[in-house]
């Protein structure tokens, strides 16, 4: 363990970059957060190692002052990349040596390492390899696998693995906002603004950075996300906590309908806020603010999506199970019927009437129910009740309501 005045690593010279908000579109900078709640014994930061060709933001690092445990949950495209494979591996290995392993989480973005062959592979494990001889200039404590990496951009380009070497020489982490901002940044790739957020729950923080705005759709697609906790959970209460969580939040959005090759969400916890967590009230209580948290998060990646101009909250209730009301509510969010009706405002409700009774559920028609409400917190506008459509449609309520931003 080390103190609390480590120091920084860096460059003489090398460039920084702001992070100031107002380079953002003003209609998405209400959605970056200017200061936060960081987890103890994580470090972040970023900067740009020269994979972008135009010198913006491409490498970050997160990294713990100790080894954390590690779970995380991958794309299912079969063409998955060569650091989904290389960190799959990785995190199978850290359970079987008992858990708590990985030290940092190396990602860059410009170039997704993806459908690369055998060499692609090569180039995940030199990443890796990179970041742990950053951990063991940082502190010394370092050992072999113990960093996990994520690669977002383009697909079937090889990885310049000596870029990100150079990049790591010069680049510094802190645990200051500002530094957690920087690796945010660096995510990006067709984001407008980067996604960043923390919490600080009873007994323990959570922060996180994720990024996406195109190629979204449940099962994993083009995300990247990386949630840190000193929460000090064992490794089957993050698996179990993780699973449920992302079955809720990341796999539980779509904006195209498109699954990427890279999608991995992981989530490190180091320990460093005390009593452990395994089962029973305190699993619960653990489980259910990750999956808050998560949802959170998630919901960034919905706000940036590529050519969105709603944000649509669909919530299902009374279904027979948690899985029959996820395949309802996805049926629904991917009908491209009901997206345009949302698009052009229109309050033909029978589309979505229609995606329901196609999705696959068996349904008492005579019970179903349908309101909209309004993101504004104004009153709904009931639409079908106990099966019977509200006639006459209030087709002004209805207007006012679909002309918002949000929906559900």
């Amino acid at each position: 363990m080390f103190s609390l005045h480590m120091r920084s690593l860096r460059t003489v010279g090398r460039r920084l970059f702001s992070t100031d908000v107002g380079q953002f579109p003003a209609a998405k900078q209400r959605f970056i957060p200017t200061s936060g709640n960081y987890p103890k014994g994580f470090y972040a930061g970023g900067s740009a190692c020269g994979i972008k060709k135009n010198g913006k933001p491409d490498l970050a690092v997160l990294l713990s002052d100790r080894p954390a445990v590690a779970s995380a949950v991958f794309t299912t495209n079969q063409f998955c990349a060569a650091p989904v494979q290389f960190d799959r591996q990785l995190i199978n290995g850290a359970r079987e040596a008992g858990g708590a392993v990985v030290r940092a989480v190396v990602t860059n973005s410009g170039c997704a390492n993806a459908v690369t062959g055998k060499q692609g592979l090569v180039d995940a494990r030199l990443m890796s390899e990179a970041g742990d001889r950053f951990v063991s200039r940082f502190d010394g404590g370092a050992v072999a696998g113990s960093s996990l990496v994520m690669s977002t951009g383009v697909i079937g380009q090889s990885l310049p693995v000596e870029k990100i070497e150079g990049g790591l020489d010069g680049l510094e982490v802190g645990g200051a906002h500002d530094m957690w901002m920087r690796a945010a940044v660096a995510y990006m790739t067709t984001d407008t603004f980067p996604k960043l957020l923390s919490r600080k729950y009873p007994g323990f923080s959570v922060a996180g950075i994720t990024k996406g705005a195109g190629m979204i759709h449940p099962n994993m697609a083009t995300l990247l996300g990386t949630i840190c906790t000193d929460a000090n959970v064992t490794q089957g209460a993050l698996d179990r906590a993780l699973a449920y969580a992302v079955a809720r939040s990341f796999n539980a959005i779509s904006v195209d309908g498109d699954m990427s090759t890279n999608d991995t969400i992981a989530v490190l916890a180091n320990g460093a806020s005390g009593a452990l967590i395994d089962e029973g009230p305190a699993f619960v209580e653990f489980r259910d603010a990750l999956t808050a948290f998560m949802a959170e998060l998630a919901a960034l990646v919905v706000r940036d999506g590529e050519g969105a101009t709603k944000f649509i909250t669909i919530e299902v209730g009374g279904a027979r199970s948690f899985d029959d009301a996820k395949r309802v509510a996805s049926t629904i969010a991917t009908s491209s019927l009901v997206k345009t009706a949302f698009y052009g405002q229109d309050a033909n409700w029978g589309r979505i009437l229609c995606a329901v009774g196609y999705a696959g559920v068996e349904l008492d028609t005579g019970s179903v129910g349908m309101s909209l409400w309004p993101g504004d917190g104004g009153e709904p506008l009931v639409l079908v009740e106990k099966g019977e459509p509200r006639l006459p449609l209030d087709e002004v309520r209805a207007a006012e309501i679909l002309k918002l931003e949000d929906v559900k």
